[in-house]
């Protein structure tokens, strides 16, 4: 049979190829890439592209694609700014290798649970509880399940950290979404989807990669995705946490700037890079050339007015028919470009569409009204404006000039457009607004981001008068988590940037570094909302609780509590500001004023359920056990199958030697919150106090399996075994906490104890005198060596 003939649409790509210009060294690069088999050292398997906008990155990654799938048969999948989490990167690749006939079906499948189950989650209330679960107390409840920070009732159990301060946070939401999701696998699907989704993203990759000689994965816009794919990124690449990675898979990864040093260094040998910097003036004169234009006083135009950025020398080549009258000095590339488009109506629509930062038909008709359904086809297929997730959208650069050329030729016009566009966001964000609370808006997507783009051109509107509002929205977007508080500082900063403000400018830049760490969870960006926004006495009181509670997560308790007592100075009746003290005064060890703080909670907000079961719990740090015993009782007959308070009646039973009664409430607990570390560890210690050495293991191993890299859970194991008298094993596990945590006294302590009984009276002095160094106020270690030094 003869060779099938190539398609329309082959040899329109093969034509558009040909005139592809410049950044033959890469394309060239990249091909032989596909004649190293993985084994040869010479074979790369990520390509880092990166380099300023409109240098031509994303051409480029078309290009790059184009000659993997027609070249070498490759399977590919691009991935862009459109995704903006994980799971929705995997989707996109998932959706693409569909389109190639190759289905992700388990992935798939897991994709559309977690959806279901987010969605459903964001309904979720803790019932009795001031706070209320977000979109970024979720967040946190995630990063803390990493380490000991948010596991409930870990270091407590070693006499280091407060249960109940742990437990506020994190075992209160993971209860929430327990109560709600019967499935346990739905409830971890929520707190950590990329442990769940992407082993089955690998296995189905792996799968795919045994049919086909390729498979390349590319990720364009890498400066925006970026900070939520790096990470993960790296770890799929260079672990096997997720599964092992088929040998004949390649990542080409594009972006403004270089890759993060201390992730990537040591993976240098792995990595080519690919700077792209403005074509040199041949390369400019070379494509203008392919595309016809030879005159000389238009070639010197283009390039003066381009700066030779490839996406403005490409968008004047295709535009510049008519020499001559390029001879003014002022004009800019914007300019030159609406010169040649001699249609007023069309001229208008194109610098209108570049005032906002989403745009689609909706947006348009906003900002355009008179014939905005013909002019948007029209915008959509300018060859600046690319089509994403349903939306048109402004190459960076030439909406730069864009609105840059609007805001200095027609002030006026500027805010009128901008005004009509926060006008028509807030009408969408008030009809998103509808059955809501109004504590939960900042954690509904559909509300928050007409907000931020509401915000956004009213700041382009009327900086200075918008500015204390949107301020002031700083407060929420950091109590819903940092990654909802970048997006609302990012408003801040392009804002700045498209009015040519200093002040929004400094402001978007001070919040994005504030925000660098999100294990801080916004705390400087309150610091500097308190210290620099002019808030009302409201305004400061809402950011002064939210500190409070945030540094109440870092175990910042002296910050947080004097955070908290400013809230009430102002608004003594402030019910959250009061439930805070309460934590704080408790992890200080300061039980009188904790309960005196209940105290005046309960006149205020007389509730049920939460100030009888954290007045139980100060009882019980106070070691008033037999009144704990009562608020318990109280709170359990209210609340037969709340797992907090069985689980901590469980641990006072178990201290008065009711060992049977603390069994029976720590099992009604683990059987209402399968997960609930806190009280696997209080029944592996008292199983283990009754013999049953097998069924604490066995709560370990469970309680290991919802946090494997948490220091308690491993100490815990090596008490286990030094209570059965198997010390040399129990001597394993306190080294294992300490790698976890050098500074880990309360394990030191305790392998002090196990050297002592196997006789190594030296080693058992050494680990005591580390534990005392790391708390001087470790009054148990400083018991045992006086008795030891003593003796």
């Amino acid at each position: 049979m003869g060779q099938a003939r190539p398609s329309m649409q082959e040899l329109i790509q093969r034509r558009r190829r040909a005139r592809f210009v410049g950044r033959r060294g890469e394309l060239d690069l990249f091909r032989r890439n596909f004649t190293f088999p993985p084994e040869d050292e010479r074979h790369r398997f990520v390509f880092h592209i990166h380099g300023n906008a409109g240098v031509g990155k994303t051409w480029l990654v078309r290009q790059l694609e184009q000659a993997a799938r027609q070249e070498h048969a490759a399977l590919t999948a691009c991935v862009d700014e459109t995704a903006d989490s994980v799971p929705e990167a995997m989707a996109a690749i998932s959706a693409q290798f569909a389109q190639q006939g190759r289905e992700f079906t388990s992935l798939d499948r897991m994709l559309m649970t977690y959806r279901q189950r987010l969605h459903e989650a964001e309904s979720i209330r803790v019932e009795g509880d001031p706070q209320t679960p977000s979109a970024g107390g979720l967040a946190a409840a995630r990063a803390g399940l990493a380490g000991i920070g948010l596991i409930p009732g870990i270091g407590a159990l070693t006499g280091a950290v407060d249960p109940a301060q742990l437990a506020q946070g994190a075992d209160r939401l993971r209860a929430a979404l327990s109560a709600r999701f019967r499935n346990q696998q739905d409830v971890q699907l929520l707190l950590d989807p990329l442990q769940a989704l992407t082993p089955l993203l690998v296995a189905e990759m792996s799968k795919v990669a045994a049919a086909a000689p390729w498979t390349v994965l590319f990720f364009d816009t890498y400066e925006r995705t970026g900070p939520l794919l790096d990470p993960w990124l790296h770890t799929l690449l260079t672990s096997e946490r997720y599964g092992k990675l088929p040998e004949n898979a390649v990542v080409v990864l594009s972006g403004q700037g270089p890759l993060d040093p201390s992730r990537w260094a040591d993976l240098s040998d792995v990595v080519e890079d690919l700077p792209l910097e403005p074509f040199t003036e041949l390369e400019a004169r070379q494509l203008l050339a392919a595309r016809g234009v030879t005159d000389e006083q238009v070639v010197r135009d283009v390039l003066r007015l381009s700066g030779r950025l490839p996406v403005l020398v490409s968008t004047l080549a295709e535009n510049a028919e008519h020499p001559g009258g390029v001879g003014d000095p002022s004009a800019t590339a914007v300019e030159r470009f609406l010169k040649w488009e001699r249609d007023p109506a069309r001229r208008s629509a194109a610098l209108a569409g570049a005032l906002p930062r989403l745009l689609n038909e909706d947006v348009f008709q906003a900002v355009v009204a008179d014939g905005a359904a013909e002019l948007f086809a029209w915008v959509r297929s300018l060859p600046f404006v690319s089509r994403r997730a349903g939306r048109a959208q402004y190459h960076d650069v030439v909406r730069a000039q864009m609105i840059r050329l609007q805001r200095s030729g027609s002030p006026q016009r500027w805010s009128a457009g901008h005004a009509r566009l926060a006008g028509a966001f807030a009408q969408w964000r008030e009809a998103a607004a509808a059955g809501l609370e109004p504590a939960g808006l900042w954690k509904h997507e559909p509300w928050r981001a007409p907000r931020l783009e509401e915000s956004y051109h009213l700041l382009c509107a009327r900086p200075s008068v918008a500015l204390p509002d949107v301020l002031r929205d700083g407060i929420d977007a950091c109590d819903a988590g940092p990654a909802v508080a970048r997006r609302w500082a990012r408003t801040l900063a392009e804002a700045g940037e498209d009015t040519d403000s200093d002040l929004l400018r400094e402001w978007g830049r001070d919040t994005l570094a504030a925000l660098a760490d999100d294990r801080r969870l916004g705390i400087e960006v309150l610091g500097l909302l308190l210290a620099r926004a002019e808030l009302d006495e409201a305004g400061r009181v809402a950011a002064l609780v939210v500190r409070g509670w945030h540094r109440r997560s870092v175990e910042e308790h002296e910050a947080g509590l004097a955070d908290f007592r400013q809230a009430l100075a102002l608004d003594p009746g402030h019910v959250r500001a009061h439930f805070g003290s309460v934590v704080m005064y408790r992890a200080m060890g300061h039980i009188e004023q904790a309960l005196e703080a209940l105290d005046r909670a309960d006149r205020l907000d007389p509730n049920p359920t939460w100030i009888p079961r954290e007045r139980a719990e100060t009882y019980r740090q106070a070691g008033r056990r037999e009144e704990a015993l009562a608020e318990f009782d109280r709170v359990v007959e209210a609340s037969p199958a709340d797992s907090f308070a069985l689980a901590g009646r469980g641990q006072i039973r178990a201290e008065l030697g009711m060992e049977r009664a603390a069994l029976d409430d720590l099992d009604r607990a683990i059987g209402l919150y399968p997960e609930y570390v806190w009280a696997l560890l209080r029944r592996a210690r008292l199983r283990s106090r009754l013999g049953d050495v097998a069924g604490a293991l066995d709560d370990l191993d469970r309680a290991e399996a919802v946090a494997p890299d948490a220091r308690s859970v491993v100490g815990e194991r090596g008490r286990v075994y030094h209570f059965a008298g198997r010390y040399e094993e129990a001597i394993e596990q306190y080294d294992r906490a300490l790698v976890l945590d050098p500074g880990y006294a309360w394990a030191l302590g305790s392998r002090a104890m196990t050297h002592e009984a196997l006789g190594r009276r030296t080693e058992a002095l050494a680990d005591l005198e580390r534990a005392v160094a790391r708390d001087p106020g470790y009054a148990w270690a400083l018991a045992q060596r006086e008795r030891l030094l003593s003796g």
